[in-house]
């Protein structure tokens, strides 16, 4: 592999893995508060609907994105009513989403667009174009580092960008503001939160807010920066791999941003490298397409060693009187 061959391998894992960094931040806020969000699949395909569908409809991609964060929160809001609300078991309702969001963005784009259930192409104006970063292209000529700038850094579109100041941001809010200690304790132990007279209802609706916008961004990447619009089921199984970045990151920032990018690399050698020669055998297109798949149920069987997930996820509190 030459370096030109390893710059377009690495641009593609940094493409393919905004989306995941950006579900795996979602869950991670969510699962932080106490609440488990299987649901992260679903929320991630209907914002790619409507971001899709809008900006087929208007021609404009900002208009897009924010249908895409509307309609993942709303989703975001079904299932904080169901499993804090009204108490549910927080697993099926993520499943249940994941099943509602499956059906309604076919029904509604059969009968929006009468294609088969997808969206049309979207043209220029519908969809993220890339930015030039300042000096790419005075940089350029210089040898090494002038390729890694202009064609890994820069050329990417602002959503890349926006995932990746996530992290940071995201580790920033949960470490060293009010808000994150109290969404961090809820996690652990919501009744000592409720003790010190904060809300844990609040402070979770808040932390499946966040999982909703950032499972917008995700989903509205998906079908107006990394493809042209949406087709049937195109999330492909990104929410659970997000899932399995989470627990592989034990719940942390930085951690899920290496780990978005492994899984991201898998996709991109997979999709670069159809067969594989190893000299006498030869790694078949069909395990390379499964390997991220694969790397998710190795994750997911726990032989990345012991996570501790926060220890009052997937319970409903209960206020003692």
């Amino acid at each position: 592999m030459d370096f030109a061959t390893l710059l377009q391998v690495l641009d593609s894992t940094v493409r393919l893995a905004t989306p995941l960094l950006l579900a795996c931040l979602a869950g991670l806020f969510s699962e932080r508060s106490g609440v488990i969000d299987i649901g992260l699949e679903g929320k991630m395909l209907i914002a790619a609907f409507f971001s899709a569908a809008i900006a087929a409809l208007t021609g404009s991609v900002w208009l897009g994105l924010l249908a895409g964060i509307v309609s993942a929160m709303l989703l975001s809001g079904l299932h904080g009513l169901a499993s804090i609300t009204f108490r549910g078991n927080q697993l099926i309702s993520g499943v249940a989403l994941n099943f509602l969001a499956a059906g309604l963005t076919v029904l509604i784009a059969q009968d929006w667009f009468s294609q088969g259930g997808r969206t049309p192409s979207l043209l220029e104006g519908g969809r993220w174009a890339a930015l030039t970063l300042p000096l790419a292209e005075t940089l350029r000529p210089v040898p090494i580092l002038g390729p890694i700038y202009y064609e890994l850094i820069s050329g990417h579109s602002i959503l890349v960008y926006v995932a990746f100041l996530c992290v940071p941001a995201t580790w920033w809010i949960l470490f060293r503001t009010r808000f994150g200690l109290r969404l961090r304790a809820v996690g652990e132990a919501p009744e000592a939160v409720d003790t010190a007279g904060v809300s844990v209802v609040a402070l979770r609706y808040a932390a499946i807010a966040i999982c909703g916008l950032l499972c917008g961004l995700a989903g509205s990447y998906l079908a107006t920066g990394l493809q042209a619009g949406f087709v049937k089921d195109m999330t492909a199984g990104r929410g659970y791999i997000a899932l399995a970045a989470l627990i592989f990151a034990k719940w942390r920032p930085w951690y899920a941003l290496w780990a978005c990018l492994l899984f991201g690399l898998l996709q991109a050698v997979a999709l670069r490298y159809q067969n594989i020669d190893l000299g006498g055998f030869t790694i078949p297109v069909q395990f390379m397409d499964a390997l991220p798949y694969i790397l998710t149920v190795v994750i997911l069987a726990g032989f990345v060693g012991r996570a501790i997930p926060p220890r009052a996820g997937g319970q409903p509190y209960v206020k003692e009187r």
